[in-house]
């Protein structure tokens, strides 16, 4: 089993998600995050003052799949979550020990 942490813009989410529904994933977290990478912010005007924005707004969306759909959802994010600018995002991937399902106790591929 991996896991892919995909760090994206927000306005990107409902594509990525059409796009990995598309291939067979069903099972994604998102989670609202804020970070900069190369952006490094911007300044932004408020009411006459000028303040900085270090942190900008992002989505992390977490999947834990089988090895062998990693290629394919991996490609399927690139795609969707694609602009061409600067702050498109990252792609993580790892590997996953084993996953538990609670309610059941069903244990590995069987519990995602």
């Amino acid at each position: 089993m991996k896991k892919i942490e995909a760090i994206i813009k927000p306005f990107k989410l409902d594509e990525v998600k059409e796009a990995l529904q598309d291939i067979g994933l069903q099972g994604i977290t998102v989670t609202e995050a804020k970070g900069f990478g190369r952006q490094k912010g911007h300044t932004e005007l408020y009411r006459g003052a000028e303040y900085v924005v270090d942190f900008l707004p992002k989505v992390k969306v977490e999947i834990v799949l089988p090895a062998d759909l990693v290629d394919r959802a991996v490609e399927a994010i690139r795609n969707a979550a694609q602009t061409g600018r600067i702050g498109d995002g990252k792609i993580f991937i790892s590997s996953v020990e084993n996953a538990i399902r609670i309610r059941t106790g069903e244990s590995g591929l069987d519990a995602v």
